[in-house]
């Protein structure tokens, strides 16, 4: 029977890796944060990130790649495919390295996204614009890898791209004045997390790393339960920069190993970790940026006392997503709700719907009036905001009793995606 070999990084490859990225990728500082320690009753780092050049770890292992190509790969060209991070560390490392390079973005990607990208590399890249999706985008740059013979840096199925994303974790250990206890990761691809993992299993084996994915996202969770590698058939894209429908090879098998666990955490409750950081700490995270500390509810009973390290991957949030974002935190928090209001078809009514039926802290966010339907009653769709979610059930029992309710549109999906 063939005994299949698992490849892990040696120390000796993460630490000619860091050295590779001298003067390239910034030793981001691990940060000791006031309010989430004081919340779990913990010593909570933060490993910064998003304080890369680029705002996110990517460029450690899209540069180490890079730099090990030959004379004549060098001379071809390179082409990835990413929406997000990855290109951006891409195109300064062909920017470096002086590398021609072609980067396949999705048709959608916001114009903000791609104008980085095109500032990073500058006249040594091509940005393609192909597909509706990053699965689009993926395909027709393997195709012209093909085609030319140009090498594809993979965003995370690569030994050296998991070798450079692997720094993270040797900062991390020379940084920390403490035995850390725990390391929350996030989890996309697998890059980071499989190459942080294999370093702290040698350096400080009794650290515990949990690996966190969106709920809408959980391909690694997925893969590691059913000891295979499993394609999710649909995903929810929000936390773009970590939801993948198929995990790395290499980083599948790692991670298998690697990991204490692997939880996933609620898009909602993402939205709500990137408020309160930017309200609290002024610190802007993109969605995946906010998936380490999100995760720590799920284990404050366990993590009272100890040396917590979360790793905050990176800062590329689109402005334009704030709305949302807003919403998806309010829904998590049961503050947000939509109905359907039937109106008596009379003078007044709307007038006694704001003032006998809301109460005092309540807040009209959303009104969208249909054409009357029958004689007696008219359709709203309105979306409502509350100060404190116990407020719900007593407003329904009051819309009920006074004939306003129609319908509570929040646990009715089909309906609900058309408002959110």
């Amino acid at each position: 029977m063939e005994v299949k070999t698992i490849y892990f990084p040696t120390l000796e490859a993460v630490k000619n890796a860091a050295s590779n990225l001298e003067g390239v990728a910034s030793v981001t500082p691990l940060m000791y944060n006031h309010q989430y320690s004081k919340r779990y009753e913990c010593n909570l780092f933060f490993k910064r990130e998003d304080l890369q050049q680029v705002r996110s770890y990517k460029i450690r292992g899209a540069y180490n790649k890079m730099s090990f190509l030959s004379n004549i790969e060098t001379e071809k060209g390179i082409v990835c495919a990413s929406a997000g991070n990855h290109a951006q560390g891409v195109a300064l490392s062909c920017k470096l390295l002086k590398i021609k390079g072609t980067i396949y973005m999705p048709l959608p990607t916001p114009k903000q996204k791609v104008e980085q990208v095109q500032f990073f590399g500058e006249d040594y890249i091509d940005i393609v614009l192909k597909g509706d999706t990053f699965d689009d985008s993926y395909h027709a740059a393997i195709q012209e890898c093909e085609h030319l013979g140009k090498t594809f840096v993979h965003p995370f199925n690569d030994k050296k791209v998991i070798e450079g994303q692997a720094t993270v974790g040797l900062e991390i250990i020379k940084q920390s004045e403490k035995e850390i206890d725990y390391v929350f990761v996030p989890v996309g691809g697998g890059g980071l997390s499989s190459g942080l993992s294999t370093v702290f299993k040698q350096l400080s084996p009794t650290t515990k790393i949990i690996g966190v994915e969106p709920e809408g996202a959980p391909s690694m969770s997925v893969s590691i339960r059913n000891n295979e590698n499993i394609e999710l058939k649909h995903i929810e894209k929000f936390v773009d920069g970590a939801a993948v429908k198929r995990v790395g090879e290499l980083n599948f098998e790692i991670c298998k190993q690697n990991l204490d666990a692997m939880i996933t955490v609620s898009e909602g409750k993402v939205c709500k970790t990137i408020l309160e950081l930017y309200n609290k700490d002024a610190i802007v995270v993109e969605p995946a940026g906010a998936l380490s500390i999100s995760a720590l509810s799920k284990y404050k009973e366990e993590i009272k006392g100890k040396n917590i390290v979360c790793v905050i991957s990176g800062s590329n949030n689109d402005i334009t997503r704030t709305a949302e974002i807003k919403e998806r935190a309010l829904l998590y928090a049961n503050l947000k709700h939509y109905f359907i209001i039937k109106f008596p078809q009379r003078a007044g009514a709307l007038k006694e719907f704001v003032v006998d039926i809301l109460g005092p802290n309540d807040d009209i966010t959303h009104f969208e009036y249909t054409k009357k339907t029958n004689r007696e009653n008219g359709a709203a769709v309105v979306g409502l905001e509350l100060k404190d979610k116990k407020d719900l059930e007593p407003l329904i029992a009051k819309m009920k009793l006074h004939s306003f309710y129609g319908d509570y549109l929040n646990n009715k999906p089909d309906l609900f995606q058309f408002l959110v």
